[in-house]
């Protein structure tokens, strides 16, 4: 699985290339439309893989009232998949407020794995 550090660093790459953006982004939007989280309540983030101990970490560092609104996300999405069911389009995410709220927890997290990492395995 890549890391997430990789997966900024390409993304930022892309959106940093005019040409390869405009290829790009509408693809991801697409993708993000058929996807439908939104339609559940779910921003992106909402999706990461929390099992790994780096997500774990991060989630923990969430502040309470971020913390709070994630497990209530995610708990509406699941109890909405049981009645097969989508929100309102009122009610449904909002592209705008599909904020990475989770990723720079997720890079600090992946930056101190690292580092330990490294220092654990420092040859003398």
């Amino acid at each position: 699985m890549a890391s997430i550090t990789s997966i900024v660093k390409s993304a930022d790459f892309i959106l940093s290339r005019p040409t390869l953006s405009k290829i790009v982004s509408p693809i991801a939007k697409t993708f993000v439309a058929f996807a439908g989280y939104r339609e559940m309540g779910l921003t992106f983030n909402d999706l990461i893989a929390e099992e790994s101990p780096i997500g774990q970490k991060a989630i923990a560092r969430l502040p309470e009232d971020i913390s709070y609104a994630r497990n209530y996300r995610i708990i509406t999405a699941h109890q909405l998949s049981l009645s097969h069911q989508l929100l309102p389009p009122n009610k449904a995410v909002k592209p705008e407020e599909d904020t990475h709220y989770l990723i720079p927890y997720l890079l600090e997290a992946e930056k101190e794995a690292f580092e330990k990492a490294e220092l654990d395995n420092i040859q003398v």
